[in-house]
């Protein structure tokens, strides 16, 4: 089975407990990581974001809080479906959020048409990472920011073994009796992460991507890292 059908797969089999177990196993922690996110975007009334890998919404909520235009992008429709049901349940509150059925590797936007692109959590999970980066990029104006928030592994030797601990052991287990059927995705969780690139490694593809001014910040100690870009202005011929 195809790596990004497998992928598919079990995110479709969690989409309905998805929200539940990322408050949960975070300790709501993931909230405050998104509101960096928004407020790093810099965005606001008028602007179009496109957030990509959006799961079931919640930052494409958040960023539309601002009063700009979202899209949240995802390939998976059980994660849609979902979202979508969200954003019912909010009525007016989101009525500037759209969703759409998209694959990260081939977005289907025109160039430059957004003014900024996020990620959150989900850049690990496509298939090529620097295939998804020059994509966000492309689709985002000259001056525009594009913005990854990723997990990490914490650079403290005591805290990140308490950490690791945590998530190789106990989040696997949780996950699994929670999720029912989906137990796959969060013994996949940790392996995903300890095999992504660190922030520097990420700093660098954002770079290869065609990303300029690459800046990062480690946040909750390192558990999660927050990633900056700057889509370079075209150069006059």
């Amino acid at each position: 089975m195809p790596e990004r059908t497998r992928i598919r797969g079990m995110f479709g089999t969690i989409a309905p407990r998805y929200d539940f177990l990322n408050h949960l196993l975070s300790m709501q922690i993931d909230r405050l990581w998104r509101r960096r996110v928004v407020r790093r975007a810099e965005v606001g009334e008028g602007q179009r974001v496109l957030d990509a890998c959006t799961g079931t919404g919640d930052l494409a909520f958040s960023l539309a809080q601002r009063g700009c235009a979202v899209v949240g992008g995802d390939f998976t429709p059980q994660m849609l479906t979902r979202a979508e049901a969200k954003r019912r349940e909010r009525g007016a509150r989101a009525g500037r959020v759209r969703f759409v059925l998209a694959d990260a590797m081939n977005l289907p936007f025109e160039d430059d048409g957004f003014d900024a692109a996020t990620v959150a959590f989900g850049i690990r999970n496509v298939e090529d990472v620097v295939g998804g980066l020059r994509e966000m990029t492309r689709v985002v104006k000259p001056g525009g920011r594009v913005l990854v928030l990723e997990f990490s592994r914490p650079p403290g030797a005591i805290f990140r073994s308490l950490y690791l601990f945590y998530f190789r052991r106990l989040l696997p287990r949780v996950g699994a009796w929670f999720a029912r059927r989906g137990g796959e995705a969060y013994r996949y969780l940790p392996d995903s992460v300890m095999g992504f690139p660190d922030p520097e490694e990420l700093a660098r593809l954002m770079r290869e991507a065609g990303l300029g001014e690459v800046r990062y910040e480690r946040l909750t100690r390192g558990i999660a890292t927050l990633h900056l870009g700057i889509k370079p202005a075209r150069s006059a011929r």
